[in-house]
């Protein structure tokens, strides 16, 4: 045949469009023409050129030609409606069970691999894409297969895992390294098919909670050394803060799986106000620091100190003893500041009130903190007992906008 023969053939040659996989009809699509036309001639005749030798041969040879112009149907609707069948098949069928390197209480090994029976689209629409202008497509029905015991796949994961229980990461908890090593705290992992790694992180949370019961201070007491240098231990209230464990445990974990050498603490947490962990940056005075509003009950007087220097004392009133309303004892901390202020609430005998003041610095979420009190007559050092207010410290007018000036955000305020 001449080229212009082959190609009128071509040309006028039926697609019946059934897909075999295996033995077996997957699709029976509608019957199509096939989409050469006269623009594929210079490929029909490249093949025919193709075929000739210098030396007569009787050896077969198979050649392919695709049209220039793409048939869409063959290309795209036939080709998805492979895949959807296969698919759908793959669904009643077997997977395939893939060998994996994992690490269970410390020790490193490797599952078994097992076969399944479900078909490996992606191979199978590769050999859709070879085949995809013949009359009919006969496919091989080949299957997925497993990831086996000895494949440099399984033998990356168990280098994964040795090196991961050579990993140490320093946990920088209050300019202090606390070394967390891979060997002690994690005993169970195992490593995905991209490498990344999953880790048990109930090793590190022990840890974690062991280094709260040390190194936290929310609840916990405080010693502290009053203004006449008796030291006392004051219970920490607002004060104070906590670590996260679960938040940590998992940004360690992290740390591990990316290989870094340090994690420097941050999802610390508190009470109160604010639920930053108040205090965690305070390092002296046993994590009061320098800067602290000092209230004794049984003196009537408050102590402001300023890096370290007293700023300010006063006599002062605080919660009614009789009817149960003292000022609660504790480490607390300064909520926030406000001049003016509309004080409103409850106190022994007046069940609704609301009071303007000019300072008002609260340290409870109850509504317990410093403020000028220019109705109170009554400043004796037992006015307390009987005539007390109903929470918070009443500080004389005169003095207390040098006390509001000298008190910070955030400071801890012990009430003994």
């Amino acid at each position: 045949m001449t080229a212009e023969q082959a190609l009128k053939k071509l040309k006028s040659m039926d697609l019946t469009n059934k897909v075999y996989v295996g033995n077996k009809v997957l699709v029976d699509g509608k019957d199509t023409k096939a989409s050469f036309t006269d623009s594929d001639l210079a490929e029909v005749k490249r093949v025919f050129h193709s075929q000739r030798t210098f030396v007569p041969s009787f050896k077969e040879k198979n050649y392919t030609i695709m049209p220039e112009r793409a048939d869409r149907y063959r290309s795209v609707t036939l080709k998805q409606e492979v895949s959807n069948q296969l698919k759908q098949l793959n669904k009643n069928l077997q997977a395939p069970k893939d060998a994996q390197a994992y690490m269970e209480d410390g020790k490193i090994s490797v599952s078994k691999s097992k076969k399944g029976n479900q078909y490996d689209i992606a191979e199978i629409l590769k050999e859709y894409d070879k085949q995809k202008y013949n009359s009919e497509i006969h496919l091989k029905a080949a299957r997925l297969q497993p990831v086996r015991e000895n494949s440099q796949t399984v033998k990356q994961e168990k280098q994964k895992l040795e090196e991961l229980s050579q990993q140490t990461v320093n946990y920088v908890l209050q300019e202090k390294n606390f070394p967390f090593k891979a060997s002690d705290l994690i005993k169970n992992a195992s490593v995905s098919k991209n490498m990344k790694l999953t880790i048990d992180t109930s090793g590190i949370k022990t840890k974690l909670e062991e280094l709260n019961k040390e190194k936290s201070t929310l609840h916990k007491n405080y010693t502290f050394k009053t203004h006449s240098g008796s030291v006392i231990s004051v219970k920490g209230q607002s004060y104070g803060w906590e670590i996260d464990t679960d938040k940590e445990a998992e940004r360690i974990a992290k740390a591990f799986q990316n290989g870094r050498k340090s994690v420097k603490a941050y999802y610390i947490y508190g009470e109160g106000y604010s639920t930053i962990g108040v205090g965690y940056h305070v390092l002296t005075n046993n994590g009061i620091g320098d800067t602290y509003a000092e209230v004794s009950i049984n003196d009537q007087r408050i102590w402001i100190y300023k890096d370290g220097k007293l700023k300010v004392t006063t006599r002062v009133v605080t919660g009614r003893h009789d009817t149960h309303e003292d000022t609660p004892k504790g480490v607390w901390y300064i909520e926030y500041k406000q001049s003016p202020s509309v004080l409103e609430g409850s106190e022994a005998g007046n069940p609704h009130y609301s009071i303007k003041v000019k300072y008002w610095a609260p340290f409870t979420l109850g509504g317990v903190g410093f403020h000028d009190a220019s109705w109170r007559t009554n400043w004796a050092m037992d006015a307390y007992l009987k005539h007390g207010s109903g929470g918070c410290v009443n500080t004389p007018p005169s003095v207390m906008k040098s006390v509001y000036d000298n008190l910070e955000q955030n400071e801890p305020v012990i009430v003994y």
